[in-house]
């Protein structure tokens, strides 16, 4: 199966429409609200413990229980966007997941504020996806890269900037103040989104919606995330697997479950089709790979800090935010070279700076100059926002408009699952490595980590290759 839009990845300049800039600013808005609270209500946990009278496990499951909820209705998102239009899902979306953070915020005790952060949510797992339909039905392929570069600016801030709000918002006032918060920034979002999001219903009727496959999916997806976090949690404080073994496990044998549905099935929640798409198979396992060394790192940097360099959290979080900075500023950069050259050769190069970038912290030691160790932060943020963004808007790019619900949906499930893996995999080879030194350990956990960056590399030379083939006409 060729891509329809291919062939359409060509050098040019064509300017983007003000509507649609604007349309891209709302939808980041959004996408930036979703992924902020995560952040910030993790720096509340200790207090909301404490204001509850709950342990601080009972509390952490404020933050498991919305990461979760998020993997449960990320698999419906496609079918919703097919039936009812993905801009009345992300205006849907966003306004329950302002009305969740307002019932969060009246929880009198923790089981009530578990069972609203999972409404909560199940409302957030919608928007970026979503958000990302949108984008790409009112842009075009040719020129999709500026307009998703803008929403990875706010994905990427979000989580730079919640720690330091959410130390804010804590100094000022009590822990409701984290969630109600989202209030005038949810009402000012939805008033934008009335103005500038189209509502239109899509022209052709998906069908009924396919239940078995929905309940496989989303049961498989967040019990591999589950397990895989619990995975990770458990080696590095004891190096086993625990109690984890058994949601992968049946995780997996729900995905595969699903698989197999899929091929019977003449409308599935989930179009694996796609993937018959060289280009589209090649950018989304790309995607996942990067996502892997992307959000494993996540946990490993702040490791590093902490435990490497005896940073307290504050200080963990400022020495982190050079790594969003450099994300943040090249991505508009990054954006234009995808619309000029395609995804492809573009996450080629960026993986290679990835690797590049992370070599020096598996062979330095761990008290190197801080200024050292914030321009290679710097650097490697740089890095990551030519090699991860790239490969998603690619799989855009490769499919269809009237198929982009269900490829956004695909690609955000891969991304997560490959970041619940790259975050175990750190976490258990450092967990393994810390009683024989600090320093060794670091050193090793850091070359997993280029290893895996090379594997993202892997994946962008095998998706600048289908992109030429497609190009070629086959």
């Amino acid at each position: 199966m060729t891509s329809p839009v291919g062939a359409r990845v060509r050098a040019t300049g064509e300017p983007i429409p003000r509507p649609v800039w604007r349309l891209a600013l709302v939808i980041a808005f959004g996408a930036f609200m979703s992924q902020l609270d995560t952040s910030v209500v993790n720096v509340g946990l200790d207090t909301i413990a404490t204001d509850l009278r709950a342990g601080l496990a009972d509390a952490q499951w404020a933050a498991n229980a919305y990461l979760i909820a998020l993997g449960l209705s990320l698999p419906a998102c496609g079918w919703l966007g097919r039936r009812y239009g993905a801009g009345r899902v992300w205006l849907a979306s966003l306004a329950g997941f302002t009305l969740t953070s307002g019932l969060c915020a009246l929880s009198g005790d923790i089981g009530w504020l578990v069972a609203f952060r999972v409404a909560q949510g199940l409302t957030a797992g919608l928007l970026l996806p979503a958000g990302q339909t949108v984008l790409g039905q009112a842009v075009g392929a040719h020129r999709l890269g500026r307009v998703m570069a803008t929403l990875g600016i706010a994905v990427t801030l979000a989580p730079a900037l919640g720690p330091a709000l959410g130390g804010l918002v804590l100094h000022v006032g009590s822990w409701p103040w984290l969630f109600l918060v989202n209030l005038p920034l949810g009402a000012l979002g939805l008033y934008l989104g009335l103005r500038h999001v189209p509502r239109e219903r899509p022209p052709v009727h998906p069908g009924s919606l396919d239940w078995p496959g929905l309940v496989l999916v989303a049961t498989g997806v967040p019990l591999l995330i589950y397990g895989l976090s619990a995975w990770g949690e458990r080696g590095v404080s004891s190096g086993g697997l625990g109690g984890a073994l058994g949601p992968v496990a049946a995780g997996a044998v729900a995905l595969a479950a699903f698989a197999w549905h899929a091929r019977r099935t003449a409308h599935p929640v989930l179009d694996l089709r796609l993937f018959a798409n060289p280009a589209y198979a090649a950018a989304t396992a790309t995607a996942a790979l990067t996502g892997a060394a992307m959000f494993g790192a996540a946990l490993l940097f702040p490791l590093y800090f902490q435990v490497g360099r005896d940073a307290g959290v504050t200080g963990t979080g400022l020495a982190l935010i050079p790594l969003g900075l450099g994300t943040a500023l090249l991505l508009p950069v990054s954006g234009r070279l995808v619309d000029r050259f395609g995804g492809g050769v573009v996450s080629l190069y960026g993986g290679l700076a990835a690797v590049a970038t992370t070599v020096p912290f598996a062979l330095l030691d761990t008290d190197m100059n801080v200024i050292a160790v914030e321009g290679l932060l710097l650097l490697r943020g740089m890095a990551l926002a030519v090699a991860v963004t790239p490969a998603g808007i690619a799989a855009y790019q490769a499919v269809a408009p009237e198929q982009l619900p269900d490829a956004t949906t695909q690609v955000n499930i891969l991304q997560r699952l490959g970041g619940a893996l790259g975050g175990t995999v750190f976490a258990v080879v450092l967990a393994g490595r810390l009683p024989h030194g600090v320093e060794g350990a670091f050193h090793t956990a850091f070359w997993w980590l280029t290893a895996a960056s090379a594997l993202g590399l892997a994946g962008a030379a095998w998706l600048t290759a289908a992109q030429r083939r497609d190009r070629r006409g086959g």
